[in-house]
């Protein structure tokens, strides 16, 4: 296994990469065993926050308003670990977003990495569950807050350790770092056209969006265009199409 590698989490507003948005950004950077740097940015993801998402957070609107750009977190990150693999428990799912938003802005990212769930699957068979929190648990990781990105990033770095000093003897090679490939699409800015054709439905319906208008997408808006029609109308024409 490599002596120096980032250890990745994130938060988000739900789980796909496609619809959904980076919430929080937590990194741990270790070398020769020793933690030695840290990152952390709470992201504004431009959107109302899921009731489930702030009960598993503890992350209020309020806070999450309070967050940097996601272009900006994303590129601040991948400077952060620019040189080094990336460690993460289910790796790809945070990678996916991290990829989406770094596709989105231009911003290469291109990574080798080593999942923490693949390695508890196969060497941790007495293990009832795999997840980080049954993990932690199960092998006495502490952690000050559960679901809190840089937390969570610190708490999966101890579990790397733990499962790199118990089982490097016996099968080091599943700790080799491997290429993550995850290929997706630029998502475009909603057009003009678009945005002024929502607003109006919204207005005409009396309808609260729970997104930033200008932070959506073209299929963001096209989206929900059709939904408000389907349900409501279009504009001027009330009852159900």
């Amino acid at each position: 296994m490599t002596d120096a590698y980032v250890v990745v989490d994130l938060e988000m507003t739900g789980l796909n990469p496609k619809t959904d948005r980076i919430l929080e950004i937590g990194a741990v950077k270790v070398q020769r065993g020793k933690m030695t740097d840290t990152f952390q940015r709470m992201v504004n993801p431009r959107m109302a926050l899921p009731e489930e998402i702030v009960t598993l957070t503890g992350i209020t609107d309020e806070l999450a308003r309070s967050g940097c750009d996601s272009a900006q977190a994303v590129k601040e990150f991948v400077q952060f670990a620019e040189g080094f693999p990336l460690v993460g428990h289910n790796l790809m799912y945070d990678y996916s977003f991290l990829k989406q938003a770094a596709v989105n802005q231009g911003i290469l990212l291109e990574k080798e990495g080593i999942d923490t769930l693949k390695l508890a699957r196969k060497l941790l068979s007495g293990a009832e569950k795999k997840s980080l929190d049954y993990l932690c648990e199960y092998l006495h990781i502490a952690r000050e807050k559960n679901h809190r990105a840089l937390y969570d990033a610190a708490a999966t770095a101890e579990l790397l350790a733990y499962l790199w000093e118990h089982f490097k003897e016996t099968d080091a090679e599943a700790f080799a770092a491997k290429p993550l490939r995850y290929k997706l699409k630029k998502q475009q800015p909603a057009t003009a056209v678009q945005k002024r054709h929502l607003k109006e439905l919204l207005e005409y319906h009396k309808i609260d969006l729970d997104k930033e208008l200008e932070s959506l997408t073209r299929n963001e808006a096209s989206r929900i265009t059709d939904k408000i029609i389907f349900a409501y109308g279009r504009a001027g024409v009330s009852g159900q199409v």
